[in-house]
């Protein structure tokens, strides 16, 4: 069947249907995976593979709820199913087809015995918290790219372990698909939008946005840091009067600078890791405080090669990862940063 034969708003259900499904022009294949619930993070995500195949290209959104990557007392039956609004979502926003298949399709016989292991980098953070969780999601991915056989597989940053985890699967398993990363899309408060934010009440919602406003805060920390230091550089004399950075930075007036000199000096350094990792739990800490309050799970800076944390000496790419409970909604949030160096990274409400 030639895939602009595809009935529209009807989603194909097994892997036979997915195969018969074919551009009839040699044109690129891309793939979108979710769990539904589609949001505009989603289609965000099917716009940029329209994009990237063109308008002769095939986009694949999978629709599946993995049981494998939900833990005991996880939410896999409270997990929204909502294919109908998902089937429009998916085809407003440039889908080719919507493979939607059951359970039994993709595990026929039952729970798979051979698995993806996630290794090391899959036990940390997310994995720590979630055991056996990116196991689950990498197996079913590798399923997912057999099945469909994308030339390209786009994936949210906002879920950046799982993001790293598939990079680093296709390149070690020789997997034939190109991996792309799509930046985090907010609502206009800055919460990164989740399925799961449909589950908070409007007081839990006004909490969970301490995870974001964790993330702004480091990260306008960082940027003041990197301005106070090449002001510090640029100070005239200060090296001539044998001064240390953060004596010249006081010299400024700055009253933050003199209230935080040794944070500002790390900065004036490179070594900015600990005041960023600061000004984001202090948004945190009054969270904790608050009515609903917010149970933090982990923040995290991470190293975005293997989400080990860094040291407070790190120059170079990193990663300011957190996860939290807002009653009984579990989010996460990232946000990603550059230390020791002028930013070259933005995050606004549309990332």
């Amino acid at each position: 069947m030639n895939i602009s034969q595809a009935t529209p708003l009807t989603p194909v259900r097994t892997a036979r249907e997915l195969h018969a499904l074919d551009s009839g022009s040699g044109a690129r294949r891309a793939v979108v995976m979710t769990m539904g619930a589609l949001h505009d993070g989603h289609a965000t995500l099917v716009r940029t593979a329209r994009e990237r195949v063109g308008p002769d290209g095939t986009v694949v959104v999978t629709v599946f709820v993995n049981p494998l990557q939900f833990g005991a007392g996880e939410d896999l039956d409270r997990y929204p199913r909502t294919l109908d609004a998902d089937l429009e979502i998916a085809f407003a926003a440039g889908a080719s087809a919507v493979f939607a298949p059951s359970v039994d399709e993709v595990y026929p016989g039952g729970a798979p015995q051979v698995r993806i292991t996630a290794g090391p980098m899959g036990e940390r953070l997310e994995g720590a918290s979630r055991p056996g969780h990116f196991d689950g999601m990498l197996t079913v991915v590798a399923k997912l790219l057999h099945l469909t056989a994308p030339d390209l597989a786009f994936f949210g940053q906002k879920d950046a372990q799982q993001l790293a985890l598939i990079r680093r699967m296709a390149r070690d398993l020789n997997f034939p698909v190109e991996i792309v990363g799509v930046p985090t899309v907010r609502e206009g408060d800055g919460l990164a939008l989740s399925s799961r934010n449909r589950y908070l009440s409007s007081e839990e919602r006004r909490t969970a946005l301490a995870l974001s406003g964790a993330l702004f805060a480091a990260q306008d920390r960082l940027a003041a840091q990197e301005a106070l230091r090449a002001r510090a550089e640029a100070l005239p004399g200060a090296h001539g009067r044998g001064e240390n950075r953060a004596e010249a930075l006081s010299r400024l007036g700055e009253a933050r600078a003199a209230a935080d000199a040794h944070a500002v000096a790390q900065a004036a350094e490179g070594r900015g890791a600990d005041a960023v990792r600061a000004a984001a739990r202090t948004v945190l800490d009054d969270a904790a405080k608050a009515e609903p309050r917010l149970v933090l799970d982990y923040l995290a800076l991470v190293d975005p090669a293997d989400f080990t944390e860094v040291a407070a000496d790190h120059d170079g790419e990193a990663i300011l990862a957190v996860a939290a409970r807002v009653g009984a909604t579990r989010l996460i949030d990232n946000v990603p940063l550059l230390l020791g160096a002028t930013m070259s990274t933005t995050f606004g409400a549309t990332q």
